[in-house]
């Protein structure tokens, strides 16, 4: 039995008005061509599908390249983001959970970038949600996630704060509580009078792939970015690919 998770919404239109604008850097040329190299090189002739699609940063390209691609996502100002981006309609959206929101048809490949599977903040959700998606696709098909690894190994004893980001225009923290595996993402813009605290539950790879064994997957291939370079102990994120078995 699976549990939704906490379906409350932490991109509303406060944070969707700005929202390209604030990870301008993950949509650069050198980040965002090997993810859609890697995410069309899996689809191959089938089709695609984003969980928590956003504003479409990886699925418009994805899609303009012939791929047939459809996201679900649970912020109605987030898909309107999308839909100014898309006017040609290319991606197809479903507003939902992703751990229970389901879609027709089955996918080559169902993809969940940018950390946001951390979005989702109990252990039984992000378990529904790998099992979601291993609903959504069809044998043979992968499930690829994108995903920091927890910097514990920065936290000196009793700590909870790591920066990860600290200019002028852009105060980035991290806080973590280790008991629990929740954190919060800080982010203060004092130039612009802004600042958002998102709530998320880190997860470490090996408890991703307890998860995705849960959904019937298998580990495939674990690397430290979309540019296919080797993942290791000191790698601050990983892109994992599940892989659903032919029966």
């Amino acid at each position: 039995m699976t549990t939704p998770s906490d379906p409350a919404n932490y991109f509303d239109e406060d944070v969707a008005a700005t929202y390209d604008a604030d990870v301008a850097a993950m949509s650069a040329p050198a980040v965002l061509g090997p993810t859609v190299d890697v995410l069309e090189g899996l689809a191959g002739d089938g089709a695609a599908l984003e969980l928590a699609v956003g504003t479409g940063r990886v699925a418009v390209p994805l899609a303009a390249r012939g791929v047939p691609v459809h996201g679900i996502e649970l912020s109605e100002a987030m898909v309107a983001r999308l839909r100014a981006n898309d006017p040609g309609g290319t991606v197809g959206v479903t507003l939902g959970d992703m751990t229970t929101t389901r879609v027709p048809g089955t996918f080559r490949v169902v993809y969940l970038v940018f950390n946001t599977v951390a979005n989702v903040t109990t252990q039984e959700g992000q378990v529904a949600c790998f099992r979601n998606a291993a609903a959504h696709l069809e044998p043979g098909g992968c499930f690829v996630v994108e995903n920091g690894v927890p910097q514990l190994q920065r936290l000196p004893l009793g700590e909870r704060f790591v920066p990860f980001e600290v200019t002028p225009e852009h105060l980035g923290f991290d806080e973590y509580d280790v008991v629990t595996q929740r954190m919060w993402s800080h982010h203060y813009r004092p130039h612009e009078g802004r600042s958002v605290s998102v709530p998320l539950r880190y997860a470490w790879p090996a408890e991703l792939d307890l998860m995705a064994q849960l959904a019937g997957l298998r580990l495939r291939d674990r690397w430290a970015g979309f540019d296919r370079s080797p993942f290791t102990a000191t790698s601050p994120s990983h892109v994992s690919v599940w892989e659903k078995p032919v029966p």
